[in-house]
């Protein structure tokens, strides 16, 4: 039985292997991520089938990024298609024009805060402002929430700071970068288990590799659901 705490990326090429990863997995899965990489290989048409045929919650990971207006017109034309989360980065005019965007709708617009793939280093050669990571991620979540955000995507090592700030009552906190025990880090550097993550103030987390590259994947998803409850 599902558990919609858990969300499945799937970052598979095509649609073609995202519906057969989904029906192998079955009902042991009932919220699943949908990402840039597979925009052009039917993402959109994928998020629909799920959505519409299968019953499925779907996170429409686009990481939106643009000036106001045209991040206004892509949300406009994304809600259409009644999914359940979209990305934008996190900065405050991204967030109230993809608000704007979605008005009348019931997609929650997620805010970007630093992807969790980065470390200091790699923010020095981006030019971000000096300062601890947790800090500016802390920071950055506050401003979405203050421009509207309905929830951020943030690592799970900061979803405790996040949870505690004033402005995060009522919002969502979703964390990849998520690993069960045991699983490789892959492209990701700030990571924490399931349950850790849940117990630090995520209400949802991502995990991608460790499900879809198992031999198993329905019994890896499982395996997750089984550790969240056992919270």
């Amino acid at each position: 039985m599902s558990d919609d705490r858990l969300i499945v990326a799937l970052d598979v090429p095509n649609a073609i292997q995202g519906l057969e990863l989904a029906g192998q997995i079955g009902d042991a899965v009932s919220f699943y991520k949908i990402g840039l990489g597979m925009l052009t290989g039917g993402g959109l048409a994928l998020a629909n089938e799920l959505k519409s045929e299968h019953g499925k919650r779907i996170f429409l990971d686009m990481k939106l990024f643009d000036i106001g207006a045209t991040v206004e017109k892509a949300v406009q034309g994304l809600a259409q298609f009644d999914l359940d989360f979209l990305t934008v980065h996190g900065d405050p005019y991204v967030v109230k024009a993809a608000k704007e965007g979605a008005a009348g709708k019931d997609m929650k617009i997620l805010a970007v805060t630093i992807l969790t793939s980065l470390d200091r280093q790699d923010l020095d050669g981006a030019l971000i402002k000096d300062g601890a990571i947790k800090d500016l991620v802390q920071e950055r979540a506050g401003n979405a929430f203050a421009a509207g955000a309905d929830g951020v995507i943030a690592s799970p090592q900061e979803a405790a700071l996040i949870r505690a700030l004033p402005e995060a009552k009522g919002k969502l906190i979703v964390t990849p970068g998520v690993r069960p025990a045991g699983a490789a880090l892959g492209d990701q550097k700030r990571v924490a288990t399931p349950a850790s993550a849940v117990a630090d103030g995520a209400d949802h987390i991502v995990v991608g590799r460790p499900v879809w590259t198992a031999k198993d994947p329905r019994a890896a998803a499982q395996a997750i659901v089984d550790e969240l409850r056992g919270l």
